[in-house]
């Protein structure tokens, strides 16, 4: 595809899309729960500096214990926490859960979804050939096989994962990295909820796990509320006042 059809396609996305916009205009519902959810490379302890600025609000926060085998399976961990709460709720994914916010925000109680350095894929759209478009981030050398699990080595985790955190927490989260399962690349959603979502984007503009770039790209074709942080693919942990914020305002706290 070349630039003009590439923009094109861009363009014809938007115009379906419920923008930031027309989301202001219908004025968002004021979420009682906030469900997160991680990627690759992490567990569900990566949302632990923003779950308690949610709670001192009043929101009932759940993080997502994510198994990274398929999508599928991923997916289904997300709808049974979603299956417990009641009311208005905000969906969080970081990195890859971008691809479950994606396919389980169709919930009826998801009213917004957020985007943390995020994957944020067309329904039925083959990702790896979309961040093909894009330079590939350095992290992407740094993952480590065991048959068909992989994870960062301890070399890439802290220099293209968690570049902006001190060695030793950055040390602590690769501890608990979770290896996922290689099937779960191979997976695509069947819908894509920020056609018809409020959606809210946070750019991690140092970013050497997903290209700066492709995230910008994937902001700008949802029409999603776009902040850029000056911060490595873990912005929730070395920003979470900012992270937290943006959640808030999903959340119909802020304006």
């Amino acid at each position: 595809m070349n630039r003009r059809d590439f923009v094109a396609a861009v363009g014809a996305s938007a115009a379906t899309t419920l923008t930031w916009g027309q989301a202001r205009a219908q004025t968002l519902p004021k979420a009682r729960n906030v469900v997160l959810v991680h990627g690759l490379f992490a567990d569900g302890s990566c949302w632990s500096e923003v779950i308690p600025r949610l709670q001192a609000v009043g929101l009932h926060v759940t993080a997502v214990q994510n198994p990274l085998t398929t999508l599928d399976e991923s997916v289904a961990a997300a709808e049974r926490v979603l299956a417990l709460v009641d009311g208005p709720t905000v969906l969080v994914g970081h990195s890859f859960s971008g691809m479950i916010v994606t396919e389980a925000g169709i919930d009826p109680k998801v009213t917004a979804l957020v985007y943390v350095a995020a994957r944020a894929p067309d329904a039925d759209e083959d990702f790896a050939a979309l961040a093909k478009r894009f330079p590939t981030p350095p992290a992407t050398a740094g993952i480590v096989w065991n048959g068909d699990y992989g994870q960062l080595s301890e070399e890439a985790f802290l220099r293209d994962f968690a570049g902006d955190l001190p060695p030793e927490k950055a040390r602590i989260l690769y501890a608990v990295q979770e290896p996922f399962s290689r099937t779960l690349l191979a997976g695509r959603t069947k819908h894509a909820a920020w056609h018809s979502k409020p959606s809210f984007y946070a750019v991690s503009t140092e970013d050497r796990t997903i290209n700066p770039d492709l995230e910008r790209f994937m902001a700008k074709r949802m029409g999603a509320r776009t902040i850029e942080v000056n911060a490595s693919h873990l912005s929730l942990i070395s920003h979470p006042d900012v992270i937290a914020n943006l959640i808030l305002e999903a959340g119909g706290y802020t304006s």
